[in-house]
């Protein structure tokens, strides 16, 4: 029978055409809007962790207790060993040792004293390693306006808007004054390699990048590190994968007795996440249930519609002798092989679309300009599991209810009524 459908369907365009590529769009429309609203949340966290959290972060509980105010002097001491610790336990994450700071910029003048001053926020990273995947973590090469990134100890970035105010261009040396491991006075001069632009107030308002081996000998951290951050290999956050990695390091590492100990914690557990986290996946849930909801009322309209257009097809089969029920069954194996084919072609065409703006993204930085809080400026689609699938609820489900409800009136037809109804 099934056969005999395709046969009929594929030479009457008239019902199968225009059924096939309404449910298609619906389809391709659930799709994009799937992947598009999951990226630009997903986005928004991942950008958090990149530039702030990590998936998960490792600290000693001191410096945990005052985090806001970047207290180095209760840093981790023995970094070094503690990466090699945790890439052999936890080799399926990416682990990145930096350093947070904060001090005054002194800009000098051609006779050396002090031209402008300005308070900088400052970040220590691992920029100059070979292996180092800060770079493209914190999208540094596509974040340049002037400049070049740093290719030798010494030198540094340092935020446009902020470099404009101080006056001061690529080549220029500038003094960062602040304070050691030790509380001590540190001075160190940079040279400014280039200027970077991120789209968000709250990192160019006054930021300055350096190599993390230049933080450390200018604020005397020797093998040390304020913060280890680790990143899932994938990308995105997991949270039940970082949930096992944190119980298991902070079981091996942490002493609720020692200050100085290591404790681990994830993503959600900082900056106010927990509370984005929870929101944005009751959002995402919300807007895809009223997106397919409104998807499946239009292509259930059209099952409806055309089910109702074909009442006098049904008729004459009723006339010359076909079941009901007959009739009832080829009526919803048709909707469901309209539906599985629409489906399938919205799917490809929504994946061709969603595969675009994962890789390439839209730009919507003049709407994020003076955001004061860590948010992208170029959000991209995600491609998940639940995007394979989601289209075909509004696609085969919906229209296949509307097809069973419209032939529900088959078994309302009056035999002896279609004799008038055929010759009128």
């Amino acid at each position: 029978m099934i056969r005999f459908l395709l046969k009929g369907l594929i030479r009457d365009r008239h019902r199968s055409l225009l059924p096939i590529i309404v449910t298609a769009l619906g389809v391709m429309l659930t799709v994009v809007f799937h992947s598009w609203l999951t990226g630009v949340l997903g986005d928004s966290i991942e950008y958090n962790a990149r530039f702030a959290s990590g998936h998960v972060k490792a600290m000693t509980p001191a410096y945990h207790s005052n985090m806001q105010q970047m207290p180095n002097d209760l840093a981790i001491l023995g970094a070094g060993q503690m990466m090699d610790s945790l890439q052999v336990l936890y080799p399926f994450m990416d682990w990145v040792e930096r350093i947070h700071f904060a001090g005054l910029i002194d800009v000098p003048d051609e006779n050396g004293e002090t031209r402008i001053q300005g308070n900088a926020l400052g970040l220590g990273i691992d920029l100059l390693s070979p292996t180092s995947q800060e770079t493209e973590r914190l999208n540094l090469q596509q974040s340049l306006r002037t400049g070049n990134l740093p290719a030798r100890p010494g030198e540094a970035l340092m935020s446009h808007e902020f470099s404009a105010k101080l006056g001061i261009k690529t080549g220029d040396v500038f003094t960062l004054i602040g304070s050691t491991m030790y509380r001590e006075l540190a001075v160190y001069n940079f040279t400014l390699s280039g200027t970077v632009e991120f789209g968000t107030t709250a990192l160019d308002r006054g930021s300055v990048i350096v190599d993390l081996q230049d933080a450390r000998f200018a604020l005397n951290m020797e093998d040390a590190a304020g913060e280890i951050l680790g990143f899932n290999v994938s990308g995105y956050f997991d949270e039940e994968m970082t949930g096992q990695v944190i119980n298991e390091f902070n079981s091996r590492f942490y002493d609720t007795e020692d200050i100085f100990s290591t404790m681990m914690i994830s993503l959600r557990d900082q900056n106010n996440m927990g509370t984005f986290l929870d929101y944005s996946t009751k959002l995402i849930g919300l807007l895809l249930v009223i997106f397919i909801t409104a998807m499946s009322i239009i292509l259930w309209n059209a099952g409806l519609l055309g089910g109702l257009r074909r009442y006098g097809e049904f008729g004459m089969r009723l006339a010359i002798g076909e079941e009901k029920n007959h009739v009832y069954r080829t009526m919803i194996y048709e909707s469901l092989i309209i539906g599985i084919l629409g489906s399938v072609g919205g799917v490809f065409l929504g994946m061709l679309i969603a595969s675009y703006l994962q890789k390439n993204g839209i730009d919507l930085g003049i709407m994020m300009k003076n955001a004061t809080i860590l948010i992208p400026s170029v959000f991209h689609a995600r491609i998940t599991s639940q995007t394979w699938y989601i289209g075909f609820i509004p696609g085969v489900f919906s229209a296949l209810i509307g097809t069973m409800l419209a032939g529900i009136g088959i078994y309302k037809r009056q035999t002896a009524r279609l004799i008038k109804e055929l010759q009128a």
